[in-house]
């Protein structure tokens, strides 16, 4: 047996039930095995790929908060700091009732490659809570946060671990936690980044995981001798990272024709409205069923079926492994050309291999969704000059990000002699420069 293969086995044994976990750990050793095998006799004398699989720490605690009616709930916080090897733990948090160690782990994992990816000097980590914000009050989200951040506060810092936010943590969300710990530790310092513009933010933070999705797209179909020019796009998700995809396809010249939620997707032939789309999700925080009852040319469907609509680029934005093998075939069928990530591995393994097998561009998520983590270290850079650049001039770095991005992949993948896998190229690409500050700074 392999290396890579004996260390699959092991760290999935040693981590029972923690399903994401050992998909990210199968795709990225699955794909590195090329590289690892120059190398493999120093690699598993220095246990190379088990200190890669295994979180530098792992943090759980309690978060006690009183709701609206007085009664004391508790959920489980999580924050784990995966590898510095390159820079201070940076990643997201999540707040969401499927939150577990092992979607914390897999998120955490998949952070390493894609910061390293940024070209910033920033490492990988994760954290967050199975605390569900939707229908709480203000007040009960600020309970909670505060108490969050009560244990949180003690594991972090500008120059230790910087996070972030993700799924269910928006701006409401980080001002209550950049408050609460500001007021613990008596500092003002950029150890959040997604905060409001008035107190440390950064300008294109909010459009820049949707927008990064889009520029690394653009340069993965130039190079494939295609644009998004007159092209038809479906999306799903109807969050942050969606409506900005949406905007920036619209801008570059393609026309978007759905968009979804947890209960149903709409199909809008003449091209989604950003507009009302932005009205209806970040305003009035209503259903895509509002969206199509206020959109005359919108239809709306309850349940899954967004690749099913005709067209040629598929942009999943909403969750981890929302594309299905059906829907891979139905993708297939549908004569796409490209595929590119916005979510959090939305694609499972098996529908991964099927688009790659059919000749379909993939964008993987690692690469393709860095805008985000790029923003915020460039949030970073700001804090610690006490400066605030302009849109343009955060826009203009993390579209040149976005450009190296699959620069790497392209160059990597064509190295390797896997020439247009750019699975494989951000895996190794991020997989080398890692394993390089690693072995520089000795068993640690």
């Amino acid at each position: 047996m392999s290396y890579v293969n004996e260390v699959i086995e092991r760290i999935t044994k040693e981590n029972p039930g923690e399903d994401e976990f050992h998909q990210t750990l199968n795709e990225v050793y699955s794909s590195i095995e090329v590289a690892v095998e120059q190398n493999e006799a120093q690699y598993r004398k220095d246990a190379l790929l088990e200190r890669l699989a295994n979180p530098e720490r792992q943090i759980k605690f309690r978060v006690p908060w009183v709701d609206d009616e007085g009664q004391v709930q508790v959920n489980t916080g999580y924050r784990v700091q995966f590898n510095s090897a390159i820079g201070p733990y940076k990643g997201g948090l999540r707040f969401h009732p499927s939150v577990n160690i092992g979607i914390i782990k897999f998120l955490g994992f998949e952070q390493i490659f894609k910061n390293a990816l940024t070209g910033l000097p920033i490492g990988g980590g994760k954290g967050g809570s199975n605390f569900d914000p939707k229908g709480k009050s203000d007040r009960e989200i600020m309970s909670f946060c505060q108490s969050f951040m009560n244990e949180l506060y003690r594991h972090i810092g500008q120059d230790q671990d910087v996070p972030a936010g993700d799924i269910g943590v928006g701006g409401r969300e980080i001002g209550y936690l950049y408050g609460q710990y500001k007021r613990i530790t008596k500092q003002y310092e950029g150890v959040l980044t997604g905060k409001g513009l008035t107190f440390g933010g950064s300008l294109a933070r909010t459009e820049a995981t949707g927008y990064g999705l889009l520029y690394f797209a653009d340069e993965m179909l130039k190079a494939n001798n295609e644009t998004f020019e007159g092209k038809t796009v479906t999306v799903s998700g109807s969050g942050n990272v969606a409506i900005y995809a949406i905007e920036k396809a619209h801008q570059l010249g393609a026309k978007v024709v759905t968009a979804s939620d947890s209960t149903g997707w709409v199909y809008d032939p003449e091209g989604i409205d950003v507009a009302l789309l932005k009205d209806i999700k970040e305003v009035r925080r209503l259903r895509m069923s509002d969206y199509a009852a206020e959109r005359p040319s919108a239809e709306y469907h309850e349940g899954r079926g967004v690749w099913s609509v005709e067209a040629d680029i598929a942009l999943p934005c909403a969750t981890q492994n929302e594309v299905t093998i059906d829907d891979a075939k139905d993708i297939v069928s549908n004569n796409y050309i490209a595929l590119a990530e916005g979510a959090n591995m939305p694609t499972t393994l098996e529908a991964t291999k099927y688009l790659q097998d059919n000749g379909i561009l993939f964008g993987p998520a690692k690469a393709a969704n860095a805008g985000g983590v790029a923003v915020s270290a460039l949030e970073m850079s700001q804090n610690s000059e006490r400066l605030s650049w302009t849109f343009e001039e955060v826009d203009n770095k993390l579209h040149a990000i976005m450009q190296n991005i699959f620069k790497q992949l392209d160059e990597t993948s064509k190295k390797y002699e896997q020439d247009k896998d750019y699975v494989a190229g951000a895996n190794i690409a991020g997989f080398e420069k890692v394993v390089d500050a690693m072995q520089s700074q000795g068993i640690v």
